[in-house]
């Protein structure tokens, strides 16, 4: 079961640490696989993730790339409940990303100096999706949706085949709502390398985006830099504030939302009551018996979790800043008192009724979060993730006069005479 302890300057710091050095681990072993499987990939291109498909998933599926009439038989068959809750799910998170839009800008001077940036949205995008039995629907349109809006071009999205061979339903509707462009049944790092690399079929991406198991995170960390990815996703994690006047089953229900993703999610609640903690304790204990991850949610409290008793909220807030959590709530009597001090968190639930499950599905910001920590200076998927800018200038020879002592000196002193020489030979034959 959950641990308690009480922060006095030492045992908070021990826990910290500890998850810390877990966050750090790396599997050197599944490295080695992975850089394997990116490079025959990479040489064998279509044959070689075939191969990977039928040797991991069992069987290769009826068909490579997904038809256009199958994905619309999906959304045609679909029970109408699932798709009207994905088209108001996709209400908000569309709402609240096309506040995120950039616009591109040009400041003309007096003196002819024209200067700006451009801003337009990437070529393709390639998103991953588990399939199978971990299907995580709300995974397409979190991703897919400020895609689009940031103007993607081309969004292509790999998801591995059910057992059986055929696609998952659910994300095939998730994809049709969302104007997914192409979805091929491919999943593992053998389809994170498709999308890198590009084969004969799968069209090579400039950026890849979405969740996946620690090969599929490997394959995406080992891969950066010959595309762009979204984020180095760890272990899910979430953080509870709470004083004397939150609700004890709220917090452990919250707790185990995330430790049901994962043996190694971080669960941990911050709170200023005993009494909260101990009855806390005790929900975790009773709401646990009726999940059907009650397995796994025990071994993530036990290993990852932590009940931690501070002084006063100042103190649990600090200590949360520390921390840097995926998912913050803030079960505090006045939330929004706190907001402008909570520095460091990937997204803030508020409030009795700002459940994390919210967030993962409905409210509008996204899911796709920094983890282990990384919320210093990571910030969650939003349409900044999709887009380029390009800085741009035009100068008069006017204007390059009244600069250019200004720049030739600027270069000499840092010893590049070329640079300084590209401004003085426009000036040679004054």
């Amino acid at each position: 079961m959950i641990q308690k302890i009480v922060a006095d300057g030492k045992a908070e710091l021990e826990f910290l640490d500890a998850l810390r050095a877990r966050n750090a681990e790396t599997d050197k072993q599944i490295t080695a696989v992975v850089s394997e499987i990116i490079d025959t990939v990479r040489k064998g291109g279509d044959k070689a993730v075939n191969a990977y498909t039928e040797k991991f998933d069992g069987k290769l599926p009826e068909y490579y790339e997904v038809p256009q009439d199958v994905i619309n038989d999906a959304l045609n068959e679909a029970d109408e409940d699932y798709v009207n809750a994905l088209l108001n799910a996709m209400e908000n998170i569309a709402a609240f990303h096309n506040r995120q839009r950039e616009n591109s800008f040009m400041q003309a001077n007096d003196n002819g100096v024209i200067v700006g940036q451009r801003v337009r949205g990437l070529e393709r995008v390639g998103l991953y999706v588990p399939g199978g039995t971990a299907a995580y629907p709300s995974s397409v349109l979190m991703n897919a949706i400020p895609a689009k809006i940031a103007g993607v071009k081309e969004l292509t999205m790999v998801t591995p085949p059910c057992k059986d061979g055929t696609p998952n339903k659910d994300i095939l509707v998730a994809a049709a709502v969302c104007g997914v462009d192409r979805v091929f049944l491919t999943g593992g790092a053998q389809a994170i390398a498709a999308l890198a690399y590009g084969t004969e079929s799968i069209p090579r991406v400039d950026k890849i985006v979405g969740p996946g198991n620690i090969y599929v995170a490997t394959a995406k960390k080992l891969l950066y830099g010959v595309v762009d990815i979204d984020m180095i996703a760890g272990p899910s994690e979430i953080l509870v504030l709470a004083d004397d006047t939150a609700n004890p089953a709220y917090i452990a229900a919250d707790l185990m939302s995330q430790a049901e993703h994962d043996r190694l999610a971080s669960s941990i609640l911050i709170t200023t009551s005993e009494r909260i903690a101990d009855e806390t304790i005790r929900e975790l204990d009773r709401q646990m018996q009726t999940l059907s991850r009650k397995d796994i949610i025990a071994e993530s409290l036990d290993k990852h979790g932590m009940i931690i008793l501070c002084d006063c909220v100042g103190c649990a807030v600090e200590l949360a800043n520390a921390i840097a959590p995926e998912h913050l709530e803030v079960l505090l009597e006045n939330p929004m008192e706190y907001l402008g001090r909570l520095d460091n968190a990937g997204s803030i639930f508020l409030g009795q009724y700002a459940s994390e499950p919210l967030g993962d599905y409905y409210a509008g910001p996204n899911h796709v979060l920094p983890t282990s920590g990384t919320a210093r200076f990571f910030s969650p998927l939003g349409v900044s993730s999709f887009i380029k800018r390009s800085g741009y200038v035009y100068y008069t020879k006017e204007a390059l006069r009244e600069a250019k002592d200004d720049i030739v000196l600027i270069a000499e002193r840092e010893g590049l005479t070329a640079h300084a020489n590209a401004i003085k030979v426009r000036f040679e034959n004054e």
